[in-house]
């Protein structure tokens, strides 16, 4: 399906969801230099849980309600989570070197996730809820009934 640049999915407009896309490519890359017996194991770990990450994105963007979107980025946090604790567990057992840009791509994506789930998880009661705790403006309400 060829699409004009202008007419995205919502997902695709997400600057989370490209980073997310971006570790997707870096994890296939660096996965394919990891050793044969670890093609069904920590490799397709990893795969499995970078794929996971765009994929919520996109599905929770996808979703009528704030609150299916928020569950959807929460799982994509949790794939996120993953991601980063397999990358470890690869670098400790020597299937992969320090790279400053993965780790920024890896953190980058981390912030960003991070600031759209607070930004959608600032919901209207909360600020009713807080704006209950505030005095009348007038001295002595019930002198005005």
């Amino acid at each position: 399906m060829i699409r004009d640049s202008e007419k995205q999915r919502p997902h695709e407009r997400l600057e989370v969801w490209r980073d997310a896309m971006s570790l997707v490519e870096t994890i296939y890359r660096i996965t394919a230099s990891f050793p044969d017996t670890e093609r069904l194991g920590l490799a397709m770990q990893l795969r499995r849980a970078a794929v996971s990450v765009p994929s919520n994105i996109a599905e929770g963007a996808a979703r009528r309600s704030r609150q299916e979107y928020l569950r959807f980025l929460a799982m994509a946090r949790g794939s996120l989570a993953e991601v980063s604790t397999q990358y470890e567990i690869a670098r400790r057992l020597g299937y992969l070197t320090d790279d400053a840009a993965d780790a920024d791509l890896l953190d980058r994506t981390f912030a960003r996730l991070n600031a759209l789930i607070r930004s959608l998880d600032s919901s209207p009661r909360t600020v009713r809820e807080t704006h209950a705790h505030y005095e009348s403006l007038i001295s002595n309400p019930e002198s005005h009934a």
